[in-house]
C-alpha cells in the first residue's frame, strides 16, 4: 500500500518549508520533496544579509533565514526526502493525487489529498535572451556564480561584464568585488534598474561599480574562453544603435537577466498559466484552478523579498491542510495592464471569503499615485505612494465587507 499524507509540498526552499509547518499546524500529515540534498533553497547560498526584516524583525543572512524555517520544521514532525524529485503525478479516483518520485534510493510513488507547488523559479540563460556568438567557457548565470564563490569556494572570474541589473546581479557585483575581481560595469536594456534601489545604492553606488542603463550585450567574442563582449547603446524599440558599439575585453559574462518560476507539474495537471507571472492563476487561498493544488513563493510569480515567499507559503499549507472539496464562486481581480504589470492573486473565491493578501508591480516608474481596490461599489483599499517602481513588488492586506460580484484594482493621481 502506498504512503498516503494529506499535504505533498514540492519544494524545500522558504515558501514550501513555510507551507509544511503550517499544514502541519493543522494537524495534516505533510510530506516535503526537495531535488537538492539539502533543505532551504536558494537561500543557502545567499551569504549577504537583509532577509527576515519583516518576518522575523531582524536582518538575517539568507543561511541564517533558512536554518531558522528549518529548525521549525523539524520540530512540526514534517516528513521530508532531499536529492529528489517529482517526475510525474496524476489525479487518482478519490480526488487526490498520486506521485511519481525519484529519489536517491530509486523510484517511488506516494499519494496525497493536496499538493502545494512550491518549487521556486530558474534564471534565464543567453539563449533566452538572444545573444549572438559561439558558447566559450565564461559565461554564468548570477546564481550559478554565487554558487561557485560562496558554496564551492572558486573565483569564476577575474575580469567580468554583467548583463541586467537584477538583485542577484548586482549583489554578485559587489561580492565578485570584494573577492578582487574587476567588474567592468553591469549593463541594462531598460532605462531603469530591474533591481531594488537599496541594492543600486550598497551594491553598485559604494563600491563604485558603473550601471550603463539603455545599454545591452550585443556579441559574445571568443572561441574556449570569453576574450570580449560587445556592447551598445539601445533605442526606444530596445534595438542596438549601431554607431554606440564598443568591445570590451574581459573573461566572463555574467548574466542577471530574469527568472521564470518552475512550473512543469503545474503544466502536467493542466494548471492554468498566467502569462503576465508565468505563474498558475490562483484566488486568495493560493488554489490553482485544479481543486487540492495551491501555489505558492516564486513558482507563482518572482518575489523581491523572501519574507513575501514564506507568507504565501504558510497561507498556502493552510488552506492546504484544510481543503475540503466544493462548489467555487470566483471573481476576477481585474487590472489596467497600462498601469499594473501584475496583480496576484487574479481571482477572489467569494464561497471562501475571508482576507486578501494582494501582490503587485506597477508598469513604469511613476510618482504621487494613489492604489484603489473596489470590490462592487466598495473601496477597500485607498492608499498614497509617493513613489512606484516595476522593480520593487508592492503588498497589502484587504477584507471585503460583503459578498461581490466585481473586483477591480486601479490607479490614480493624488496631490
Amino acid at each position: 500500500m502506498k504512503q498516503r499524507y494529506r499535504v505533498c509540498v514540492l519544494g524545500g526552499g522558504p515558501a514550501g518549508l513555510a507551507a509544511a509547518v503550517s499544514a502541519a499546524n493543522e494537524g495534516a500529515q505533510v510530506l516535503i520533496i526537495e531535488r537538492e540534498a539539502k533543505l532551504g533553497g536558494i537561500l543557502k547560498q545567499c551569504i549577504h544579509d537583509g532577509f527576515g526584516l519583516i518576518r522575523f524583525g531582524q536582518r538575517l543572512t539568507g543561511p541564517e533565514y533558512a536554518e531558522r524555517e528549518i529548525k521549525e520544521m523539524l520540530g512540526s514532525k514534517v516528513d521530508y526526502i532531499t536529492s529528489s524529485f517529482v517526475t510525474n503525478v496524476k489525479r487518482i479516483s478519490d480526488g487526490g493525487f498520486e506521485l511519481e518520485i525519484q529519489s536517491a534510493n530509486g523510484m517511488m510513488k506516494v499519494q496525497s489529498d493536496t499538493l502545494v507547488i512550491a518549487c521556486g523559479c530558474r534564471e534565464k540563460t543567453s539563449r533566452q535572451v538572444f545573444i549572438h556568438g559561439d558558447r566559450p567557457a565564461g559565461i554564468y548565470s548570477a546564481g550559478t556564480a554565487q554558487y561557485f564563490v560562496n558554496i564551492m569556494g572558486y573565483m569564476p572570474t577575474k575580469r567580468c561584464v554583467i548583463l541586467g541589473s537584477g538583485d542577484i546581479g548586482m549583489i554578485m557585483a559587489r561580492r565578485l568585488t570584494l573577492e578582487g575581481a574587476e567588474v567592468e560595469g553591469v549593463y541594462e536594456i531598460k532605462d531603469t534598474p530591474a533591481g531594488l534601489a537599496r541594492n543600486v545604492a550598497q551594491c553598485l553606488d559604494d563600491f563604485d561599480i558603473p550601471l550603463h542603463l539603455s545599454t545591452t550585450v550585443t556579441r559574445v567574442i571568443g572561441d574556449k574562453r570569453v576574450e570580449a563582449i560587445e556592447v551598445a547603446k539601445v533605442d526606444k524599440n530596445f534595438c542596438p544603435i549601431e554607431n554606440t558599439k564598443r568591445i570590451i575585453p574581459c573573461d566572463s559574462l555574467i548574466l542577471s537577466v530574469g527568472l521564470l518560476p518552475e512550473n512543469e507539474i503545474a503544466q502536467k495537471l493542466d494548471i492554468e498559466i498566467d502569462f503576465a507571472t508565468k505563474g498558475a492563476y490562483v484566488d486568495q487561498c493560493f488554489m490553482t484552478n485544479v481543486p487540492g493544488v495551491f501555489s505558492c513563493g516564486n513558482a507563482l510569480h518572482v518575489n523581491d523579498l523572501a519574507d513575501y515567499v514564506s507568507e504565501s507559503g504558510e497561507l498556502a499549507g493552510k488552506y492546504a491542510a484544510n481543503f475540503r472539496p466544493s462548489q467555487r464562486d470566483i471573481v476576477k481581480i481585474e487590472y489596467d495592464s497600462k498601469d499594473f504589470l501584475y496583480v496576484v492573486p487574479q481571482y477572489y473565491d467569494v464561497t471562501q471569503g475571508g482576507e486578501l493578501s494582494l501582490y503587485f508591480r506597477s508598469k513604469t516608474d511613476c510618482k504621487d499615485r494613489k492604489v484603489y481596490l473596489d470590490f462592487d461599489d466598495d473601496t477597500v483599499l485607498d492608499k498614497k505612494y509617493k513613489r512606484l517602481l516595476p522593480s520593487e513588488m508592492e503588498a497589502v492586506k484587504v477584507k471585503p465587507k460583503k459578498k461581490v460580484t466585481s473586483a477591480t484594482l486601479r490607479m490614480g493621481d493624488f496631490k
